[in-house]
């Protein structure tokens, strides 16, 4: 298809796919979302950097506090006490105490939901795209997404990293390789892929680079021109750039003083400190995956056992946090940088025979901090157990608008898919009280 070509035929199938697509996600949510008749309002952040806990945090253990239970005795309830926050009225539990110290720079959403099932890949998948899997798109990720709308913030950098293991849900879906992610899983490592091995000397690396411009010119002259191939070799060569600049160094945590060092903690909070370097280096979305060295054997994904030392990740995640929040701040970062903390659902305030917690979508937490929002500690409520939600509901689209409109990016536009139409959130709409 050639894009420079207007298709009259073709504007005319978007339109008509345009206006079906909005009357179908109005039918699909069953209403309108509690956001829909307020003013469409934007933010003005510029990096968003996601601290994603895969598996599964149980908000009444974290930022919805309730009354006490008992897995022993299988008595439904939060398994810590809460304790005051910044903010009066709002409580969390006690295993955030910094994070209680700067709640007046957090929102904890303590309504968001989703229908997926509560099976871990589909709700992580959810959660990435804001879609449920589809058998004919490969939906992007709300990290490419951001990528392909605002670029980086500087020359010289990717706009997209990953801190973690790399999968489909985190990739560029139909937006192509170019606004898929740089990834790495050890902070002292490093990007590895962009550096060739040891043994590869300079020689053998620019025989390498001549063997691939031949293999590119052959390709060419048989007529070939696949969409793939060159997302692939726009792919490398962005790689190479990278590799021979001075973006390498932000990997250099030795730069830094040891003290903020020790202050964020070990290898989380050295990833989540690494996220904070990034973002001043350009990169425009990062995601912090809290995926390594868990000490209560299961992570976040708290069933059986993993429930007694479930304390030891909150107070992990509650260092890094606030670190990172009040490193932010002293860069003046703060208020351009949003912070997200993701999880796939949440858990039930009851325990299983073991002493662990099952999964919950119909209501769970998500934190947003920074960002220039307007934040008060919490937004929406959960009834006296945190199964089932009083005030109001946050859809994940209206949590996708949220993040966008905060990166001033309209959640009301529409990406293509080729030619096909396909709207940013999924009809949803920015929680209009953060925006003031």
């Amino acid at each position: 298809m050639n894009t420079n070509t207007i298709n009259l035929n073709a504007l005319d199938r978007r339109k008509f796919l345009a206006t079906l697509g909005l009357g179908a996600a109005g039918l699909a949510v069953g209403g309108r979302s509690a956001f829909a008749a307020q003013k469409l309002a934007m933010g003005k952040a510029d990096h968003c950097i996601m601290l994603w806990l895969g598996g599964g945090c149980c908000h009444v253990d974290t930022w919805d506090p309730k009354r006490r239970g008992d897995a022993v005795k299988r008595i439904p309830g939060s398994y810590y006490d809460p304790i005051p926050t910044a903010v009066d009225g709002v409580q969390v539990t006690e295993h955030l105490p910094r994070s209680a110290q700067i709640m007046d720079r957090i929102s904890a959403i303590r309504t968001v939901h989703h229908d997926t099932i509560n099976e871990h890949a589909a709700a992580v998948n959810r959660m990435h795209t804001g879609r449920t899997t589809s058998g004919t798109v490969i939906y992007p990720s709300i990290g490419s997404i951001i990528a392909h709308e605002r670029g980086p913030a500087a020359e010289g950098v990717p706009p997209y990293v990953l801190i973690g293991y790399p999968n489909l849900t985190r990739g560029p879906g139909f937006l192509g390789a170019k606004d898929s992610y740089l990834y790495l899983t050890d902070t002292e490592a490093g990007p590895r892929g962009l550096l060739p091995p040891p043994d590869v000397d300079t020689r053998r690396f620019d025989q390498r680079q001549r063997l691939l411009s031949e293999l590119r010119r052959n390709y060419g002259k048989r007529g070939n021109r696949d969409a793939v191939v060159e997302n692939y070799d726009a792919g490398i060569e962005a790689s190479l750039k990278l590799a021979g600049s001075s973006f390498m160094d932000t990997f250099n945590l030795d730069r830094e003083k040891a003290e903020l060092r020790a202050s964020y903690g070990g290898e989380f909070g050295q990833r989540c400190l690494l996220a904070r370097r990034l973002v001043q280096s350009g990169v425009r979305f990062v995601e912090v995956s809290h995926n390594l060295n868990f000490i209560n054997g299961t992570g976040w994904d708290t069933h059986k056992q993993g429930q007694l030392n479930q304390h030891g990740l909150i107070r992990e995640l509650d260092n890094a946090f606030a670190s990172l929040t009040l490193d932010l701040e002293a860069h003046n970062l703060l208020d351009r940088t949003l912070i997200v903390i993701g999880t796939e659902f949440g858990r039930p305030p009851e325990f299983d025979n073991e002493g662990g917690r099952g999964h919950q979508a119909q209501t769970f937490s998500i934190v947003l901090a920074g960002g220039g929002l307007n934040h008060k500690g919490i937004i929406g409520e959960t009834d006296d157990l945190g199964k089932e939600i009083v005030d109001t509901p946050v859809s994940v689209p209206d949590l996708f608008a949220t993040v966008f409109a905060t990166l001033q990016i309209d959640p009301k536009k529409e990406l293509y898919d080729d030619d096909r139409p396909v709207p940013i959130t999924n009809g949803g709409n920015q929680i209009a009280q953060l925006f003031g």
